[in-house]
């Protein structure tokens, strides 16, 4: 998920204090590839195009990136404002998306059975209807934390989160271990699905946790809810129609159904984040819509 909020004074000053890191320590962007080889050589031997996988990460802009990365070890969605959204200003905004967007959400409202205001609601949230969906390359977002398999690299990320003081190493070392194994998994899923529609994978761009599109969807996520909302024979979440037919297939699958009661809706929304204060904004806003 990707939130402009007051968090982000906490995001900027980490980004330029591991940029500066990483210039003195040597992880330059020309080299930062070559921390991939590992990892590079196992997705080939599970399957994946050589060829592909070269060109790739032989791009000058895929490179090891602890700046993003070290965000998502600190990150405490307690701090966000989430009451931002529900403020009039951007349930009016929210109102105009829905009309904009009425051919597509009335079309998921019906054959998914989700109501239009529970969809926008979740586009408000994640990336202000649209309008952000992300500055991270997912390539190197996934990839970086896959590596962190490697205790070399682990450590060099590690020298710089323990300056924060905000997570302890027996923290990081556990998050590291669980969440190099998560990464993995979710960037071999991103490189199926840049292949199956034809993206190119260094260039789609998304939060510090590896999520993409209008609709902030993990890789994995993508291809087993992701819906062709347009009819163009195409998966692309950063097209409105695409989105909005993949969230409402998701909250589908999880038990949404017309007429659900608020305790039941709170457990569906749960599924898309599990944070008690996004499910509560979003439900909130949603019955904002709908007065």
């Amino acid at each position: 998920m990707t939130i402009k909020s007051p968090c982000q004074k906490l995001q900027y000053g980490l980004l330029v204090f591991l940029l500066t890191f990483l210039v003195s320590s040597g992880v330059a962007a020309d080299q930062g590839s070559r921390h991939f080889e590992a990892l590079k050589l196992k997705l080939v031997k599970e399957g994946f195009d050589e060829d592909r996988i070269n060109a790739a990460y032989h791009h000058q802009s895929v490179r090891f990136d602890p700046a993003s990365v070290a965000f998502f070890f600190v990150y405490k969605e307690a701090h966000l404002n989430y009451d931002q959204f529900a403020v009039p200003r951007q349930i009016q905004k929210a109102r105009q998306y829905m009309q904009a967007q009425a051919v597509h959400l009335s079309k998921a409202e019906k054959k998914f059975g989700v109501e239009k205001e529970i969809i926008t609601a979740i586009i408000l949230v994640e990336t202000r209807l649209g309008t952000y969906t992300g500055e991270s390359r997912v390539l190197n977002t996934l990839s970086t934390v896959a590596a962190l398999s490697d205790p070399v690299l682990r450590n060099i990320l590690w020298a710089e989160i323990s300056k924060t003081k905000k997570i302890s190493r027996k923290g990081f070392e556990k998050k590291a271990n669980r969440k190099s194994k998560w990464a993995y998994a979710e960037l071999k899923a991103f490189l199926r699905y840049t292949a199956n529609e034809g993206m190119n994978p260094v260039e789609v761009r998304g939060s510090f946790a590896g999520a993409l599109g209008i609709s902030q969807f993990l890789p994995s996520s993508v291809l087993m809810y992701g819906r062709d909302g347009n009819g163009d024979g195409r998966i692309n979440l950063f097209e409105h129609a695409d989105a909005i037919a993949s969230i409402a297939n998701y909250l589908k699958k999880y038990g949404w159904h017309p007429d659900i009661k608020r305790d039941r809706a709170y457990k569906v929304v749960w599924q898309y984040n599990h944070s008690k204060y996004y499910v509560n904004i979003v439900l909130k806003v949603a019955q904002l819509l709908k007065g």
